[in-house]
Formats: structure tokens, C-alpha cells, sequence
């Protein structure tokens, strides 16, 4: 064998080339048709140019044209892998090198349209990149881009770009709440959601809902079973306090592979303080305006059979005109009257303050006659002259209303918003947080 670094062969005879000029797609074999004047002459040709392929290797980054090597595959490893799927909520990202350092890592969140950087850091020594605390978990149905850039020992940066998307949840809940954004409501409004599907993880849920208040003030969730959250201080609010909800319940697991959908903001503001307090023995109704009594009125309130709860309600329909239907609350055919006017909600069951004009004036302030509502003297198609138009036109959703001297029990506190009713540490014993 011969001792030089690198065998070549005996120089061979030139290589004879079809003559240049324009050349069909179809004449692809026209130098193979032609007569080759020494064989072995292209075949060490060959020879000499697989010797320099085995000698270069096969770099997609690096060449002898180059001199520079390609950074190995997993220079930056990233977690979860390149275009996986279906990632669950609580997988964690992560940014590794085995080697070097890495100089920068950006996480996006991609969903709705919207891009949204997830808060992160790199490890004091370089070598790996995770979510800061308190990030929280994977949004779900999401898209999630990494891009990170690495420092070899050596001094060579490399980079890499990968994405993944969290799995699509099957079951959704959502919490349908009260009182509307950027209303203006009464002292005694009370918070409340009524959730879609059972919660049971109500910790988690109550946790993710935030109800706080300008001047500040100490705000509790109660809980009435697994589908409603209702939040109040401990006293009404003072006239003038402004309250912001916080929802972010977006991917919450409110039960056992069921997650939330809303991601919001909304804000209200206290009016002036007005309760009115009706004594059904007395058959009168005092407005109290700031604490002051502007009015009285004389009203009429369930009959004996049918007395009207007992306790604080809360108004939290208003309605011009509204039909009532006996048989949409238990009494059969007995009523159904189309038109009533000026009717404000107290309880979810069916007990309204309105206006009545179908019974003689005389029973207003001497005689209960109603099925359980409290009524006010009107006319057919209401008037801004009447008791009850009055009233009405002087009311905000949130005002308190409050019900002394009847034969019935006193209201649920899950009975509307009829939460007033229970005493603070009572009401602070209903909440899931400790």
C-alpha cells in the first residue's frame, strides 16, 4: 500500500462533451449515446468524487465551502416535543441544553386571535427555562409557540422554534352573573352567579372569581349548593362605592374534566341608599332615602292562605308591564293577568312588589288580598302618577326590600338575593376558601 496521505490515480484522458448549444428535455441520454473514449477514465473520476463525499460528510449547516459544522439536533431541548397535540392543562414547559447556555426563551400563548407572552425565566446557571411561578396551568384549545436561543461552550449560538396545542375540552361551564357591567344598583345588590353545570372543585372556582370595592371593603363568596356563588360584605355597600368582578375562569377544572370559559372584567357602581320596609299587619310600606322616611305608602300584601315572606329581599328584575300566570308558580287557573304593571322581582319563586289595578282602592292600607305579592294602588297601563309608578320610577335593581309582620315564614337566603337574611359569620361559613 502506498504511504501518501491520499492515493490518486494516474491523470486520465480528457473527458469528450456534447457540443454546447439548446438542448431538448428528451435528450437526457445524449452524452450517454455518445461513444466515451476511455472508460476507466470515469470511472476514477467517480472514484475521486466519492473519496471527497466520504471525506466532506453530509452537513445541512457546515461544508468544506464553509468550514463551519451544523449544532446537533438536540442542542435545545424543548418540552412538549415539536407538534404535539392534545397537551393536557397541567403538562409544564421546559427549555434545556445539555451544554453551553441559553441566552434568551420566549413563550407565546396563541388563542382567539391573540397573542399573550408567558411569563418565564432562566435557571442561574443557564442551563434550563421554566414558567414563573404562579403562571398558572396550559390554557386549553390553545396554540403555543417556543423560540430559544443557545450559546454553545464554544461560543456558537444555535436556535430553535417549536409549537405544540393543548387538547379541546369536551364539557364547559360558565357562570351567568348579576348585576350588569357599568350599571348603577342599589346598597343591599349582591354579586351572584349561577353556574351551568355543577361545581365541584368550588375552591378552585371561588378562587378564580375576584369581587373587590373603592373605598375597600371585605367582600365573602357564599355557596348555595354546586351552581351558584353569591358575593357580599358584611353590611350594605356605602352609597358611591364602586365594585370591580374579576372573572378569570378561563380552563378552571370546575369538576372532574369540565373547565370554564370566561376570561372577563366588569365594574358597577353603588347609587343612593334607599330601603323600604312593608308591615303587612300595618298594610303600609316606609321608603327611607339615606336614612331619611320620604314616603309612605299604603299597599296590600298576601292573604292569609297565601301570605308574603317575611325578611330582606333584594329587587332584581324591573319590568314596565309583565304578564303573571298563576300556573307558572303553583296556583293553577286562579290568575292570569297579561298586563301588570310596574313589577319589580323579590324572590326567584315569584314574589314581585307591583302595581295593581284589577282590586278596589279600598284594600290598599286596609286588607291583604294578593297571592303572596305586595301590591301598590295603579292603573291599567300604569301611570307615573301612582303609588306604584312612583315607586317604580324612584327604584335601581339592588334596592332593599323587607317584609315584617307576616303570617308566612321568613324568605331562603338562595330565595332571589335574599342573602341579607343570614348574619355575617353564618354567611362567611358558606365560602369554600379558609
Amino acid at each position: 500500500m502506498s504511504s501518501s496521505p491520499l492515493f490518486l490515480p494516474t491523470p486520465a484522458p480528457a473527458l469528450t462533451f456534447p457540443p454546447t448549444g439548446p438542448r431538448r428535455w428528451g435528450d437526457v441520454n445524449h452524452v450517454a449515446k455518445k461513444k466515451v473514449a476511455n472508460p476507466a477514465a470515469v470511472l476514477t473520476w467517480a472514484g475521486l468524487l466519492v473519496v471527497l463525499a466520504v471525506l466532506t460528510g453530509c452537513s445541512g449547516a457546515g461544508s468544506i465551502f464553509s468550514g463551519k459544522a451544523g449544532p446537533p439536533q438536540d442542542a435545545i431541548q424543548v418540552t412538549p416535543r415539536d407538534g404535539a397535540k392534545n397537551i393536557g392543562p397541567d403538562e409544564r414547559i421546559e427549555v434545556k441544553v445539555p451544554d453551553g447556555r441559553l441566552e434568551s426563551v420566549e413563550v407565546t400563548r396563541i388563542e382567539d386571535a391573540q397573542r399573550q407572552k408567558v411569563p418565564g425565566r432562566i435557571a442561574d446557571d443557564g442551563r434550563s427555562w421554566a414558567p414563573r411561578s404562579g403562571a398558572g396551568r396550559l390554557g386549553l384549545a390553545a396554540k403555543y409557540s417556543v423560540d430559544a436561543v443557545a450559546v454553545d461552550g464554544s461560543g456558537k449560538r444555535s436556535a430553535r422554534h417549536t409549537t405544540f396545542t393543548t387538547a379541546v375540552p369536551r364539557h364547559r361551564f360558565i357562570g351567568y352573573f348579576k348585576p350588569e357591567n357599568r350599571s348603577t344598583v342599589g346598597t343591599g345588590m349582591i354579586v351572584s352567579f349561577h353556574f351551568n353545570r355543577p361545581v365541584t372543585h368550588r375552591a378552585a372556582v371561588q378562587k378564580a372569581i375576584r369581587v373587590t370595592a373603592v373605598p375597600p371593603v371585605e367582600v365573602v363568596g357564599h355557596w348555595f349548593g354546586g351552581d351558584r356563588l353569591d358575593f357580599r360584605p358584611a353590611a350594605y355597600w356605602k352609597p358611591g362605592t364602586e365594585v370591580t368582578v374579576e372573572m378569570a375562569l378561563r380552563d378552571v377544572e370546575g369538576a372532574p374534566h369540565v373547565y370554564g370559559t370566561q376570561d372577563k372584567k366588569i365594574a358597577f357602581e353603588v347609587g343612593r341608599s334607599q330601603t323600604s320596609l312593608v308591615d303587612a299587619a300595618a298594610h303600609t310600606m316606609e321608603v327611607r332615602r339615606d336614612g331619611e322616611v320620604v314616603s309612605t305608602f299604603p299597599i296590600t300584601a298576601g292573604s292569609a292562605g297565601t301570605a308574603t315572606y317575611n325578611g330582606k329581599m333584594v329587587v332584581s328584575e324591573m319590568h314596565e308591564v309583565t304578564r303573571m300566570d298563576g300556573r307558572t308558580v303553583g296556583f293553577g287557573g286562579e290568575y292570569d293577568i297579561k298586563d301588570v304593571p310596574h313589577a319589580l322581582r323579590l324572590t326567584d319563586s315569584g314574589t314581585f312588589l307591583h302595581g295593581n289595578y284589577w282590586s278596589d282602592e279600598d284594600v290598599f292600607g286596609s286588607d291583604n288580598v294578593s297571592h303572596g305579592c305586595v301590591g301598590l294602588e295603579d292603573v291599567q297601563g300604569g301611570s307615573s302618577d301612582t303609588p306604584a309608578g312612583r315607586f317604580f320610577d324612584r327604584t335601581l335593581i339592588g334596592d332593599v326590600v323587607e317584609v315584617v309582620n307576616s303570617a308566612d315564614k321568613q324568605v331562603a337566603p338562595d330565595n332571589g338575593l335574599g342573602g341579607w337574611n343570614l348574619d355575617w359569620t353564618r354567611w362567611k361559613a358558606g365560602s369554600a376558601l379558609r
